[in-house]
């Protein structure tokens, strides 16, 4: 039987609106006139096409991808999970590419220039491919909060940012991993954006079955491509 290559439709009820006045940057940003859709074609079917032997051993484990001479500073996590289409099927194959900030909310990056240390150790960025079961993993620190400057006395909450790239999704796909209990999530204007009932599917759950004794904390983050619980994503 010939395999059903089309895409269910994308719930954009789900997802954060290109403008969003409260996040400041979106108002000048966001497009003033709707997207127009484009028919599923062959480059969506059967693009990209990507390297996966350009993948390496350290790439998944942020705590020594970027070591020069010790170890990261920080509390040590495991972030892993499953890339799911609109049936929960695993999708495999997925090439999952993470960055975030260190321990102390600081990016390498030579525009964040706040207050906080760069750790000579931590380079804050990881990929992997998804196995025939749709999982990743990694190894980090759980990252800081930091000051940015939407607004008076903003901080942005802790959070991982994925990417994701397939062999028949030709559009990255990027989206914001948050954690648990977090008091700062009611006052992010990114993480608000998003709609009020999909804002939990951002949200990791913490795991006593991913967590290493005596290593790692574990947090189980699975993300829904399409369908009815389909993981909110940026514009």
């Amino acid at each position: 039987m010939k395999p059903d290559t089309t895409y269910a439709p994308r719930d954009w009820n789900a997802h954060p609106p290109l403008v969003h006045p409260d996040y400041r940057s979106t108002v000048a940003r966001g497009p003033k006139k709707p997207l127009v859709p484009l028919p599923q074609g062959l480059g969506e079917l059967t693009g990209p096409v990507y390297g996966h032997e350009a993948i390496g051993d350290l790439d998944a484990d942020l705590t020594r991808n970027g070591a020069v001479n010790g170890e990261p500073s920080g509390e040590r996590i495991i972030v892993a999970g499953r890339v799911l289409d609109e049936a929960g099927r695993p999708i495999p194959g997925t090439l999952v590419e993470i960055w975030q900030a260190n321990a102390a909310g600081r990016y390498v990056h030579r525009r964040d220039q706040h207050h906080a240390p760069l750790d000579p150790n931590f380079y804050g960025a990881g990929r992997c491919v998804t196995d025939e079961e749709g999982s990743y993993r990694f190894l980090s620190v759980r990252p800081g909060a930091y000051p940015w400057k939407n607004h008076a006395n903003a901080w942005r909450p802790p959070h991982i940012h994925f990417s994701l790239f397939g062999p028949s999704f030709v559009t990255r796909l990027v989206t914001q991993m948050y954690f648990p209990g977090d008091p700062l999530l009611d006052h992010d204007p990114i993480f608000r954006s998003v709609p009020a009932f999909a804002r939990p599917r951002l949200i990791a759950t913490f795991s006593l079955e991913l967590t290493v004794p005596e290593q790692a904390l574990g947090y189980r983050f699975d993300i829904v491509l399409r369908g009815p619980r389909e993981t909110p994503m940026e514009g």
